[in-house]
């Protein structure tokens, strides 16, 4: 067995967790939202609500005799303000009054279902349920407070809170208090209720206070990092050389016990095998704990891929691509083959993008205790259930005697998603007999640790007929897979029946008409075994575009044809293209209008510029094609010939999400997710180097600064469609139109991100 056969072994090991085991989606929304039993808001924070008597129609809201509305929100909290886009749903369907709705971040149970806060999935997930649960809410209301008026509720309306009918009104907490409503609803019941016309919405698309913002601005807003417990005892780890195959084989700890606040070390046993070779240091404070862990000397036997670099992890890529066999086709039409043979001429290129780390504001920590046989994990966290497994499986316990309690993420952009960091908290405290462990990374150890999105090739060839039209598009896409390697259940399977990491390819299953087309999605099964891949921003829709959209402009530019009308062309909205209802309604044609829409508002072929200043386009559909956000940008870039450097002046973004519920939270989203894939198109990429990450700190990381910081110009399309994702679109058109639009103003094309000045030189001294 090769080196490379050894390491996918020990992966296929870790990943054998099952769907069952991540409370997945195979039962529909009413599992997903967990349904399974009837339960309180105040299981949950007993405090949350004053006064008794609470109305709860599900699990979802209740009313309080006060007036008080509370809406449990599952999904985590890191700066989106996501539980006031939730709460409006609710709010806006029961008629509620704004001002007094609160709501109440749960911890994990297993009647919340699947909890996760990723892919842009929140306001798109939670959508039905909430609107449904809200319409229970006023159903009820309705009824009672018609019985309290002696009317019929055919007869009342229901506004801000109140309940009217014949001039006379009552307030929804005086129906509490005297109706005692206690009415509940099954799914199936909620489904049937009648919900609001657009026209008749109230919160939904208006500007109203985040309720958020007060906690967090007087500070009594609680962070993972903030939190203490008495009596706990602070962690650091020694980081192992390699992330996985590492041995401890040996600890000198004479220095470190000259360190005032010393307590130990623990070599972990981790039978879960996230954090093999890990050496924590345990103290009194966490200044004693980061000296300390300095001045432990350990010496380990590192793992097989500790000589391994990103450009091998490149080149093995660009051999799988090479190979007929291997990797999952997401498309595979029939004759792509035969057409692509048959072309009269192709155009085939190369992309490549390098590995990008998360940086979050807030390192990564958790707090591990176990008090009456229960485990608690004190952490912020975007995917609850996918780590309470690993939980388990590390501790040897069930996941039932795990809990894991919710605090605000200082920053997530997908690096919690994963939650191998709970895992040596937990450990840590096991190994002292269950006390309270509070272990907190710094910025290297976080560096060096993090799940870093993956290095990636991509390869696209397309035939052209002797009239110079498409008849075919072969599509290749090689990268490290996060969703194999920590939740292999949850893989989508592709056209031949295998398995596929579905956000490693997310982008390149296009909405173009390129005749019959094959889509290939690649594991790197080098990348995989040499570190943790992990979700970032957007995922692979912050790549694939890169590709793609830079190579449908190369091929319109070849074939001497303006880049928007050639795209528009390509947008035909005809078989799977065409669109479904209720995610996808319109396909193809809502992308084609973000494209004209834009092209009409920056004057596309009409704006003079000065020399060596160009705009430059693209358009995705990012996050996913099951949930598409239709997305079209523009970049203004000016390239200094002397020196290499590209400014990007101004972006400017259309995008057609749908329903837009929270107009504010939309916008600061889509600004930030936009700032992120400039940085990552121009300023931001490190390198694989002996097997890690290169970079450890910001003086050799370095993510776009203020001063780099474009004019922006966003604007959303008005409709009443679904609402779709908005946290990570913005992202994904933004390094392929820089690139496009460095291509205009200067004559050369660059195919790697970051776009660093020497290779803008290299390229215009080949030019």
């Amino acid at each position: 067995m090769g080196k490379l056969e050894r390491i996918a072994a020990r992966q296929d090991g870790r990943a054998g967790l099952s769907r069952r085991g991540f409370l997945l989606t195979a039962a529909g929304a009413g599992f997903m939202f967990g349904f399974a039993r009837k339960a309180a808001a105040s299981e949950v924070f007993p405090s949350a609500i004053p006064g008794g008597g609470l109305f709860e129609p599900n699990i979802w809201c209740a009313i309080a005799p006060d007036g008080t509305v509370n809406v449990n929100i599952i999904r985590a909290e890191m700066g989106q303000h996501v539980g006031t886009a939730l709460a409006r749903i609710i709010a806006d369907e029961m008629e509620a009054d704004w001002s007094k709705v609160k709501i109440t971040q749960v911890d994990t149970d297993p009647k919340w279902g699947l909890m996760v806060t990723g892919g842009s999935w929140s306001v798109w997930m939670t959508w039905d349920v909430f609107r449904q649960a809200g319409a229970a809410a006023r159903t009820v209301m309705i009824e009672e407070g018609a019985r309290l008026l002696g009317t019929t509720p055919d007869a009342c309306s229901a506004r801000n809170g109140m309940v009217t009918a014949n001039g006379k009104s009552i307030a929804y907490g005086d129906i509490v208090a005297k109706a005692n409503p206690t009415r509940q609803f099954t799914p199936e019941e909620m489904a049937r209720l009648p919900l609001k016309p657009a026209s008749e919405r109230r919160l939904i698309g208006q500007p109203v206070a985040a309720l958020d913002i007060p906690a967090k601005t007087d500070g009594s807003a609680i962070y993972g990092i903030d939190a203490k417990i008495d009596g706990m005892v602070y962690a650091r780890p020694k980081m192992p050389p390699t992330r996985y195959g590492t041995k401890v084989l040996s600890v000198d700890d004479t220095d470190a016990k000259k360190v005032p606040g010393y307590i130990r070390h623990v070599v972990l046993q981790d039978p879960s095998n996230i954090v093999p070779g890990w050496v924590m240091v345990v103290a009194k404070t966490y200044p004693a704990a980061i000296r300390a862990t300095d001045a432990l000397k350990v010496t380990w036997s590192p793992g097989e891929t500790h000589t391994v670099t990103e450009a091998e992890i490149i080149d093995h890529g660009r051999q799988l691509i090479a190979r007929t066999d291997g990797g999952t086709y997401v498309f595979d039409d029939k004759g792509t083959q035969d057409a692509l043979n048959g072309a009269a001429r192709h155009i085939e290129y190369d992309y490549t993008c390098a590995s990008v780390a998360h940086y979050q504001l807030e390192p990564l920590n958790a707090i591990a205790r176990r008090v009456d046989g229960v485990w608690e994990i004190h952490t912020g966290n975007q995917w609850q259930s996918l780590v309470l497994p690993q939980l388990a499986d590390a501790l040897q316990v069930p996941k039932e005697q795990i809990v894991m309690r919710t605090y605000l993420l200082g920053g997530g952009f997908g690096r919690r998603l994963n939650g191998d960091y709970a895992v040596p908290a937990a450990l840590t405290s096991k190994a002292l007999d269950g006390a309270p462990v509070k272990m907190i990374l710094t910025r290297s150890d976080d560096m060096a640790f993090d799940s870093i999105r993956s290095p990636s090739i991509q390869r696209i060839r397309v035939g052209l007929d002797h009239d110079n039209r498409i008849v075919g598009m072969r599509y290749d896409a090689a990268a490290g897979w996060p969703t194999q390697v920590m939740a292999a259940a949850f893989m989508s399977k592709g056209t031949d029946g295998k398995p596929y990491d579905q956000f490693a390819i997310a982008g390149a299953d296009h909405w173009y008409d390129t005749g019959p087309t094959q889509v290939r999605a690649i594991s790197n099964d080098l990348a995989n075994a040499t570190f943790r891949p992990g979700w970032l921003r957007s995922v692979s829709a912050g790549w694939t575009p890169w590709a793609l959209e830079s190579f449908i402009d190369e091929v319109a530019h070849d074939l001497k044809q303006d880049a928007v009308a050639f795209r528009l062309s390509l947008f035909t909205a005809t078989g799977r293209n065409a669109g479904q209802a209720p995610d996808s309604t319109g396909g193809a044609k809502r992308q084609a209008a973000v494209v004209q829409h834009l092209a009409d508002k920056i004057g596309w072929g009409k704006t003079q510029l000065p020399a060596d200043t160009a705009l430059g386009m693209a358009t995705s559909f990012g996050q996913e094609r099951g949930m598409p956000t239709w997305t079209a940008g523009a970049a203004q870039v000016h390239v200094d010939r002397k020196t290499g450097v590209v400014t990007c002046q101004k972006i400017w973004l259309v995008i057609d999400a749908g329903t837009i519920v929270d107009p504010g939270g939309a916008l600061a989203q889509t600004e930030g997710a936009a700032l992120w894939g400039l940085s990552m198109a121009l300023f931001e990429g490190s390198e694989i180097v002996g097997g890690t990450i290169r970079d450890r700190n910001l003086d050799t990381y370095t993510p776009l600064r203020i001063a780099d910081v474009p004019d922006m110009d966003i604007e959303f399309v008005q409709t009443t469609e679904k609402p779709m994702g908005l946290g990570e679109p913005g992202v994904t058109v933004i390094a392929p139109a820089i690139g496009n639009a460095i291509f205009n103003a200067v004559g050369v094309r660059l195919r790697h991100l970051p776009i660093r000045p020497q290779a803008v030189l290299a390229a215009l001294g080949q030019s």
